[in-house]
């Protein structure tokens, strides 16, 4: 751990987040979870993907 990371932790223990950021970064964390959670049960929805069947060229993949 090098002097940057150490004072980057003493500016959050002198000025914590709000209670309205560490919320915000909670509900991405579980939209995050149950999408994983879906995709593992369920596999992944149809209506996430982009551009079905083609390749990184362009060309379609078989």
């Amino acid at each position: 751990m090098n002097v940057f990371w150490l004072l980057k932790m003493k500016r959050l223990a002198d000025n914590p987040p709000s209670k309205k950021r560490i919320i915000f970064v909670l509900g991405i964390l579980a939209f995050i979870a149950v999408l994983a959670f879906y995709e593992h049960f369920f596999g992944w929805p149809e209506f996430l993907t982009v551009d079905k069947g083609v390749g990184r060229r362009g060309f379609v993949l078989p």
